[in-house]
């Protein structure tokens, strides 16, 4: 399998404010930043499963697997392990979502496989981690829990470690002889050019592609899950932290209104009316990517401290802010009025320009007059 990446889904892409690096922090041995995009090697396929995952928009995926795909085909079988010996390539490849979503749709409890993995390596610590993570958010509604197996991780490290050496003996004998040379030679060059970086670059099309808003599938497969489970008589919240994937927000007083934040946001979580009069929010469309914060100059959109289960079930879109539309007598254009004149920002700027110009064509032709007397 292949690592794929769609640059058009990245919001490193979308913005150059961009700050997020989950990508880099969850496979830091495989993906890192070029040019602010994220950038690995030819050959990069399973072992940066961890990026597809944690991605909040969906731009990382393998080649031969679908995760999307893997919910429906797992669910409409009899087994009920997940495990990389047999039906994913990775158990980092599902992320939080998918994990709540597979607990609510099954109906009969699930156990992930985690003996295939080191216990003291960082990619255990990742799974063990949204493991704990869906668990912990499917206390606050259903009684529904995920159960691992992580039983003779080590036993199965060692074993693995043997036939690796017993493996690289018998490579090193096969490669005495003229046809094996010339074989090592051939593994070394594809070896090479597989080390080699790939490079993303921006386009027209990928800018277009960019500008469409689209929600992630395993967002789609979460929503579509929670309607067909039983709504809780009482609603809890969890606390910002404890929840990585969803949140709530609000504005505060030192926003401006420049737009930027619903014009940027990957999934059209924040948006507005025809006239830009408003900020509204939709919690369920949210991904936690963090863009708007990112591009927020003043840094006035910010995280709720907590977030309320009910929007999982009653999902509403609240208006964040709300502003005064007025249309300027100089240009005509509406804009943001917050009093004073009639006058958008642009036309009190060529006003002040023309004002300094004027003031400074005067003082030179004073000049220049105190010369010539």
């Amino acid at each position: 399998m292949s690592l794929y990446f769609n640059l058009s889904a990245c919001v490193r892409a979308t913005s150059k404010f961009s700050e997020c690096t989950k990508c880099v922090d969850a496979c830091p041995e495989s993906i890192q930043l070029l040019d602010n995009l994220p950038s690995f090697a030819n050959k990069t396929g399973v072992e940066a499963a961890a990026c597809i995952g944690v991605c909040p928009t969906e731009a990382f995926s393998l080649s031969d697997f679908s995760t999307t795909e893997f919910f429906f085909t797992f669910l409409d079988s009899k087994i009920r392990l997940i495990s990389p010996k047999f039906n994913v390539p990775c158990i980092s490849v599902l992320s939080v979502e998918h994990l709540i979503s597979l607990a609510l749709a099954s109906e009969e409890s699930i156990t992930l496989d985690m003996s295939s993995y080191d216990v003291e390596s960082i990619l255990y610590d990742q799974i063990d981690a949204r493991i704990d993570e869906a668990n912990f958010v499917l206390s606050s509604f259903s009684d529904k829990r995920l159960e691992t197996n992580s039983q003779k991780a080590q036993e199965i490290k060692e074993e693995k470690n043997i036939e690796e050496e017993r493996t690289s003996r018998r490579s090193f004998l096969g490669n005495a002889s003229l046809k094996g040379v010339v074989k090592h030679k051939m593994s070394f060059d594809e070896a090479v050019e597989a080390e080699e970086l790939k490079a993303f670059q921006l386009d027209r099309a990928t800018i277009a592609k960019i500008k469409e808003k689209h929600l992630p599938d395993k967002r789609k497969i979460l929503f579509t899950t929670l309607k067909h489970i039983n709504k809780p008589e009482i609603f809890e919240v969890l606390a910002e932290e404890d929840v990585s994937f969803v949140s709530q927000k609000y504005v505060d007083d030192s926003c401006t209104n420049c737009q930027i934040c619903y014009r940027i946001c990957p999934t059209g979580a924040l948006s507005s009316d025809g006239k830009f009069s408003l900020i509204n929010f939709d919690s369920m469309l949210c991904v936690k990517c963090r863009l708007c914060h990112d591009v927020c100059e003043p840094d006035a959109i910010k995280l709720q401290p907590s977030f309320e289960i009910k929007e999982f079930f009653e999902t509403t879109q609240r208006t964040l802010a709300k502003f005064t539309i007025k249309r300027c007598n100089e240009c005509g254009n509406n804009f943001t009025y917050t009093g004073g004149e009639l006058s958008c920002p642009r036309c009190l700027v060529e006003e002040d320009e023309a004002i300094f110009l004027h003031t400074n064509a005067l003082a030179m032709k004073a000049k220049l007059e105190e010369k010539d007397d």
